[in-house]
């Protein structure tokens, strides 16, 4: 394999410390193998190739230093990460929102230079939502495993090519529905920076015209798998249910997230995250 390192500037807050430990605990792509101390370690599909990479990545102060091997593009795999990680998104802003919302002040108090980890790709993210769909966290977790442990390459997810050529024994129409994904990755429909640059309720549509691919999903693979940083989650009830907890009833996501612009995203995984950190489970089956 070869090598290649960047060191790239974070522009606003971070914590690579905190953004680890709410990836430990998200488990559609729960982090695993992290060797002590407090840097990420993982392996990953390369959109532009669909090549397996590694990566190691620190921090020091507003620097991110990622350490890529692997044998495709790994300039573009290096771009992946800093998307993924959310670390190329110029947060300089983000804590203007906390003067202008006490509950997000008191989010980031809790969660101090937290930058939402997304899935390793969109592809990685409609393959899950198809995984997930009627049936519980654990047991997604578990097939997604399965398919990583058997067809998959060192830990990384199975490429397009391969997945789209497995016959799976999985229940109702998920093996349908994955292959219709692999085609879409091979065509460039679930390209993460494509889905990044046009507005995002476009980037919905388009996702859900994929076979098996509904609202939800859709918005998770823009918001997750994308990490696209301000689009207001519309499909999930339980980030309504911690607006009602922390606003009143009196009050709508739509009203209160105009004030978390051009953040909106963000915010809403740390009203999601402390919610998970109160009841001490992940709400719902797509642990969206």
């Amino acid at each position: 394999m070869r090598g290649h390192t960047v060191d790239a500037e974070v522009l606003g807050p971070w914590s690579l410390r905190t953004s680890r430990a709410f990836w430990e605990g998200f488990s559609p792509s729960a982090l695993s193998d992290q060797r002590a101390g407090d840097g990420i370690r993982t392996v990953f599909r390369v959109e532009s190739d669909w090549s397996r990479a590694e990566v190691e990545l620190t921090q020091r102060d507003h620097l991110a230093t990622i350490n890529m091997a692997g044998d495709g593009d790994l300039e573009a795999a290096a771009d992946q990460v800093r998307r993924f990680l959310a670390l190329d998104v110029d947060a300089r802003g983000w804590p203007d929102v906390a003067g202008r919302d006490p509950v997000i002040a008191a989010a980031q108090d809790q969660l101090p230079g937290l930058r939402p980890c997304g899935f390793h790709s969109a592809y990685e993210a409609a393959a899950w939502s198809v995984l997930s769909q009627r049936i519980r966290i654990g047991q997604a977790t578990r097939l997604r495993g399965e398919l990583v442990d058997h067809h998959g390459e060192g830990g990384a997810f199975p490429a397009p090519a391969v997945l789209r050529a497995l016959d799976l024994d999985l229940p109702g129409r998920k093996t349908e529905y994955l292959h219709a994904i692999a085609d879409a990755a091979l065509d460039g429909r679930l390209d993460g920076n494509a889905l990044r640059a046009v507005d995002p309720d476009h980037a919905i549509r388009s996702v859900q015209q994929i076979k098996g691919l509904g609202p939800f999903a859709a918005e998770l693979v823009v918001l997750r798998g994308a990490n696209a940083p301000d689009v207001p989650p519309r499909h999930e009830p339980h980030l309504e249910a911690e607006i009602i907890q922390r606003y009143g009833t009196d009050r709508t996501l739509a009203e209160i997230s105009d004030t978390w612009r051009p953040y909106r995203t963000w915010a809403a995984v740390h009203l999601r995250a402390l919610r998970e950190q109160r009841t001490h489970k992940i709400d719902g089956p797509n642990g969206h």
